[in-house]
């Protein structure tokens, strides 16, 4: 098939989703009012809770859920056949990305921003919440430590993009200035912002740098892991409008630009894809397409890191609840683009089948190189780029968005540091409670040698710990949805396919590492697995419940925060 014609179906299926689906579930689901006070007003302090010009927002709320693993996932989840990888990336963006990503951000509104951990308190049970807050934990701690592996990586492997991508900090800090104290028009900060970004990009790639092969005894990557947490530290301390928001949100148009970039090369070259639609070859050692296919591709079809974000950072800077609809639904639609994309260079991106088979020769294989070399040879037969200069662009997006999703998972590592504190009796200030995260990540990362390859050791388990997060939040928004008389089945359809592919997974996994003795997956699969079996039963018997419920659950937490009601949500006030 030709490249473009995937493309036009895809970009389609997935506006058409925002267009009507989206609307669909705003209105008639979770009936977004915005006479209803949003936590970001309720509670605002000018570092967490503040609130947000809702396309400064969803740029954060984009670049801190896209990351790398949409580009991951798709990139090695097409050894199975580009296929596949689309359906799944499309219907998923439409039906379950969608819905999850804008129910979470309603659900921890609804809640003052709460977490999803909380919500789980109050939705399903203390100890839903406790068994919660342990899966959430591991799921942040491999994001945090495998994510700074693949940035530092990057950094080794493309010297021109060390210069665009610190250089970003500048830029953001700068934006971050103009837009909150100097007052200056969104439009006009957007336009230069993304000047001086691009720039960058193009004097990095005139101007390579790379660290020493060593340095004070340790590797140049992992010198870059060290620093990379010492931002992440920093960023995820200061007030979000100072840094987080201004550079996520230039992240996120420069990723659109990157994004065009790509789309227009697909429709200039139209370079036809090589991969076959479903691959019947597949290397030596190829797991089965199901169920790991579904876990494989998270981020890009539905992802429970998404979840987090809503309900940890979001949910605090939402100005009206009308916005959580295009900053919710349309951050996965830009993410399923991103997908899409990936899936377009990592087939389309070869010069021969031979070529595209060399590459994906074993299971995961193909990734980010795949992205980056197939997406710059597309871009530079299409445009005429340099191969370099194309590279370097897509490297650099590709750094970025794991670097927004680093230090915005450092920040919510912290929160949940702080809430397992709460609960212990113990207050932990946002340093303390930063120092342990960073540091339970840091000793995961160096845990198996000085040059960092602990960071990856647990990540084997994070495709499935991501898509059961995605299960639970599904099920608090589902119990919410019921405790207000509305249809839960746009949650419970997800929830009950991603469960049941995620478990499955874990089955297999639990048999691959007894196999292979590696007793510590195996101990984490097994408590991964028992605490969401667990939080799953705590949710059904908490679904029973909510369709007896004739409260006014909105009516409720509003009283509960000082606020005077004569009317909220789908019930009359109740004596």
């Amino acid at each position: 098939m030709n490249s473009l014609t995937l493309a036009v179906i895809g970009v389609a299926m997935i506006l058409a989703g925002y267009f009507l689906y989206s609307k669909y579930l705003a209105t008639r689901i979770y009936a977004l009012d915005d006479s209803l006070p949003t936590p970001a007003h309720q509670l605002e302090d000018g570092v967490d809770y503040v609130p947000t010009n809702k396309y400064v927002l969803w740029g954060h709320h984009f670049t801190s859920v896209a990351g790398a693993a949409p580009i991951v996932g798709p990139a090695i989840a097409v050894i199975w056949g580009w296929l596949p990888a689309f359906l799944w990336v499309t219907i998923g963006t439409v039906f379950f990305a969608g819905m999850h990503d804008l129910g979470a951000l309603w659900a921890s509104t609804r809640n003052r921003g709460q977490s999803m951990g909380a919500l789980s308190g109050r939705y399903i049970g203390v100890r839903g919440r406790n068994l919660f807050l342990v899966v959430i934990f591991l799921l942040l701690l491999m994001v945090n430590a495998a994510f700074s592996v693949v940035i530092a990586n990057l950094l080794v492997a493309t010297p021109t993009a060390v210069i665009p991508t610190w250089g970003a900090l500048i830029v953001a800090v700068l934006v971050g200035q103009a837009i909150y104290r100097l007052k200056w028009s969104l439009p006009v900060v957007s336009v230069v912002g993304v000047v001086a970004l691009y720039s960058l990009i193009w004097i990095g790639d005139q101007v390579p740098l790379s660290l020493p092969e060593t340095m004070l005894g340790l590797p140049s990557n992992s010198v870059w892991i060290i620093l990379l947490f010492v931002y992440a530290g920093v960023a995820s301390m200061l007030p979000v409008w100072v840094l987080l928001q201004p550079r996520d949100y230039i992240n996120g148009l420069q990723l659109f630009i990157a994004l065009g970039i790509l789309y227009g090369a697909v429709l200039i070259a139209r370079p036809e894809i090589v991969a076959p639609a479903y691959n019947t070859n597949l290397p030596e050692g190829t797991p089965n397409i199901v169920p790991l296919l579904f876990v494989t591709i998270a981020c890009g079809a539905i992802s429970g890191f998404h979840g987090m974000v809503s309900s940890g950072t979001t949910s605090k800077q939402l100005d009206k609840e009308s916005d959580a609809r295009f900053v919710g639904y349309f951050g996965a639609v830009g993410e399923g683009l991103l997908a899409l994309g990936a899936i377009i260079a990592a087939t389309a991106g070869f010069a021969s089948l031979a070529a595209w088979e060399e590459t994906y020769s074993a299971f995961g294989a193909g990734s980010v190189g795949a992205f980056v070399s197939g997406g710059g040879a597309i871009v530079e037969s299409g445009l005429g780029l340099s191969q370099s200069l194309s590279a370097t662009i897509l490297a650099t997006t590709a750094i970025l968005f794991a670097a927004t999703t680093m230090d915005t998972g450092v920040r919510l590592q912290r929160f949940v540091v702080q809430e397992i504190g709460d609960i212990a009796g113990v207050r932990l200030g946002k340093v303390v409670a930063t120092l342990i995260a960073v540091g339970v990540a840091l000793a995961l990362t160096f845990g198996a040698g000085a040059d960092g390859s602990g960071g990856m050791l647990i990540w084997p388990l994070f495709g499935t710990t991501n898509q059961l997060l995605a299960a639970l939040t599904l099920s608090i928004i589902a119990i919410m949805l019921l405790r207000r008389g509305r249809t839960a089945l746009p949650a419970l359809i997800p929830l009950a396919f991603v469960g049941v592919m995620t478990i499955y997974a874990l089955f297999i996994q639990l048999g691959t590492f007894y196999r292979d003795e590696n007793w510590l997956l195996l101990a984490l699969d097994v408590v991964i697995l028992v605490a969401a079996l667990w939080v799953f039963v705590e949710a059904i018997s908490a679904m029973r419940k909510a369709k007896d419920y004739d409260g006014d659950d909105d009516a409720e937490l509003l009283a509960l925060s000082g606020r005077e009601v004569e009317h909220v949500g789908d019930h009359p006030p109740h004596d």
